[in-house]
């Protein structure tokens, strides 16, 4: 097996920028690994470095780990939320939780159902779980709190609340299609609309 850092860095001169290409290949593998089936347990450092076409001790100068490898390689399935476009607060939460549960990436409907499980056992994957989505839940409740202050919310909404309703069910939806018969491509608008009935001012 040839380590693809061979030529970059090992051996590493101090201050010397580690390889990029190789940081790629082994967080990719790491998903690919978990995509294909591999549970969080079965997964090894050894499977990850034979995928990645490294040795175990280039993973093991980046990472003190698997926890560690994983945490970083899960982030790469979480891009940061579009900022909504501020024409309306409707509008504005038909946008943010338009991308709740989606992700380009094909392998996230394969790999987040299989992490529920380690996230309720591992303080640090759920840990993990709640940075990843608290900036599109931040940006809901700035938009709930504009809605409020605009008088087109009721003032007495629970924000957290809110929130749980408003993303709750596409997750659910997108990631274990629990209702078959919904249509994904007006299911954000139908759900807003629904929460917006309950939070209007009476």
């Amino acid at each position: 097996m040839v380590d693809v850092t061979e030529t970059t860095d090992a051996p590493r001169a101090p201050g010397r920028p580690r390889s990029i290409r190789a940081d790629e290949a082994i967080l990719e593998s790491a998903l690919d690994l978990l995509a294909e089936g591999s549970t969080i347990e079965a997964l090894s450092i050894e499977a990850i470095a034979t995928r990645a076409g490294v040795g175990k001790a280039t993973i093991y100068r980046r990472w003190s780990g698997k926890e560690a490898l994983l945490q970083d390689a899960l982030r790469r399935l979480k891009p940061p939320p579009p900022e909504p476009p501020g024409k309306s607060v409707r509008e504005d939460l038909i946008a943010l939780v338009g991308v709740s549960g989606h992700n380009p990436d094909p392998r996230v409907r394969k790999i987040m159902p299989c992490l529920m499980p380690m996230m309720n056992r591992s303080p640090e994957q759920y840990r993990l779980y709640q940075e990843l989505v608290e900036p599109r839940r931040r940006m809901l409740r700035e938009v709930l709190r504009r809605g409020v202050e605009l008088g087109e919310l009721r003032a007495d909404l629970d924000p957290e609340l809110t929130v749980a309703l408003l993303t709750a069910p596409l997750v659910m939806q997108r990631l274990l299609r629990a209702q078959p018969d919904l249509d994904e491509r007006d299911l954000p608008a139908r759900i807003v609309d629904a929460v917006i009935a309950g939070i209007a001012p009476r």
